[in-house]
């Protein structure tokens, strides 16, 4: 790479070092904060050459502080090489996940969208440090990100000292795609002027003075994204009655003819029943989220999105290549904001979008948990489903009926952690069917959920409970 095709500041160009110069600025005790989310656009070689610092002998522990989940060269990196002593606020490596559940880490959940804000107001301490991937830095030291935004934008304003990571695997024609908008602190914050998903409010760009650029380093590293699994029978049973939902939903007045704005959690099952909606007869809808996966591409492809709006495009490896190759095609209908953007209630609120997230179980009275097993250990972190979840116009969660193939169910009588309650599940949705809990009592959604979502196998042991609970509970509103 010739650093004059990316780095157009002869200042900043300078500062250009390799990746162990660059890893000799983490000192131990640190706080980090990195770009990256669900895992694009987050920073590799500088990672790498730090973790090998500790497997050298070199004492040094980290707080590490990620829009959300990022790949293996920090998340796995970084913890088999014992760095990171604090993670926040979502993952989804096995290593992490492990030292966490095992107490080797700390780590706390928290809503995506309350991140920017206590980064602002100092609830991790001061930021030490900001290590950022960017396609470009141009003449005024602006930084252009990759495939994400996450808190990018919020790292760099906050941290002392910031090194960005210039990636030549990632395309110089990404320049333009993002939207870069910040909301002040309390008691300054102004209304976020965002009426539509397509709308521009911001600057493709994040500013950041350059003296305080303390390195840069060159790579060619690319994401690690997950190939997305096949769409099973399962999946699309699940995209089917989703699918009949919405047309009831446009048939009775209260969503048009091309819906709200659609948002979708991250994962193969929410990825499929998104993309179940390519066999629909829905046409120019929208998408509002967090994530983009592959199944946003094939609708975009199949003429059925208009606009894509998120904070991250999380493909496929083999999607992700062809989104380069058909990048000039693409740019037009995609924009990648600041998560305090993609995920703010109140923009949620104001779009009124349909939100589809993911459960690991629900219980008879519309309790979802989606981040434990076993109410005690963890698997990702609620994310930014609650984000959405409480703010959506129409609220779905989607799981298979059972879990463990088929031997245990995912429809339970309590749920073991609660990460949504009953009062942000609107809609419940399994492949045997959907329960529509808006405005039903607790007794109404018990009897609607069983009826409609458990499966047949154990659809009679949670009749049997609930039969049981209302006879001997004193209380009958919600009887245990």
């Amino acid at each position: 790479m010739q650093t004059s095709q990316r780095i157009h500041n002869p200042s900043i160009a300078e500062k250009v070092v390799s990746a162990q110069v660059a890893a000799a600025l983490v000192a131990d005790g640190m706080v980090i904060a990195t770009s990256g989310f669900t895992p694009a656009g987050y920073p590799k070689a500088v990672p790498l050459a730090l973790a090998e610092r500790a497997k050298k002998g070199e004492k040094i522990g980290i707080t590490l502080i990620a829009g959300a989940s990022v790949g293996p060269e920090i998340d796995q990196a970084l913890v088999d090489a014992g760095v990171i002593k604090r993670r926040f606020p979502y993952q989804n490596s096995k290593a992490l996940r492990d030292a966490i559940n095992k107490g080797e880490i700390e780590f706390a959940d928290i809503h995506l969208s309350h991140l920017p804000v206590w980064m602002k107001n100092g609830y991790f301490g001061e930021i030490d440090l900001a290590i950022v991937e960017a396609t470009q830095i141009d003449e005024q030291g602006r930084i252009y990100p990759t495939t994400s935004v996450g808190i990018s934008n919020i790292a760099v304003d906050l941290a002392k000292r910031v090194i960005v990571e210039v990636n030549s695997v990632q395309p110089l024609s990404l320049a333009g795609i993002h939207d870069i908008y910040g909301v002040a602190k309390a008691p300054d914050t102004r209304p976020i002027p965002l009426t539509d998903p397509s709308q521009r409010i911001g600057v493709p760009y994040i500013s950041c003075p350059p003296e305080k650029i303390a390195a840069v380093v060159l790579t060619d590293i690319p994401d690690s994204t997950s190939p997305v699994a096949p769409i099973d029978e399962i999946s699309e049973k699940i995209a089917g009655h989703l699918t009949e939902f919405l047309r009831n939903e446009v048939s009775a007045g209260r969503l048009p003819r091309n819906l709200r704005p659609l948002q979708s959690g991250v994962g193969s099952v929410a990825n499929a029943v998104l993309g179940g909606l390519i066999r629909s007869d829905f046409e120019h809808l929208t998408v509002y989220s967090e994530v983009l996966q592959d199944s946003v591409l094939d609708l975009i492809d199949a003429g059925k999105v208009d606009f894509a709006s998120a904070t991250s495009l999380t493909l496929s490896p083999e999607r992700l290549e062809d989104f380069y190759k058909n990048l000039d095609r693409y740019r037009e209908k995609i924009l990648l904001r600041p998560q305090e953007i993609s995920n703010h209630p109140e923009v949620i609120r104001r779009l009124g979008l349909i939100a589809m997230n993911t459960a690991i179980e629900a219980d008879v009275y519309g309790n979802v948990n989606s981040s434990h097993i076993g109410g005690t250990r963890l698997m990702n972190g609620i994310g930014g489903s609650g984000d959405f979840a409480r703010n959506a116009g129409i609220s779905v969660f989607l799981t298979e009926s059972t879990a463990k193939e088929g031997l245990i169910s995912s429809i339970v009588p309590a749920v073991t952690h609660v990460d949504h309650n009953e009062h942000s599940v609107q809609v419940l949705v399994t492949e045997q069917g959907v329960a529509d809990l808006r405005g039903l009592g607790p007794l109404r959604r018990a009897r609607t959920i069983i009826d409609h979502c458990a499966h047949p196998n154990f659809k009679s042991m949670l009749e049997s409970y609930l039969y049981q609970a209302c006879e001997r509970s004193k209380y009958k509103h919600i009887p245990l």
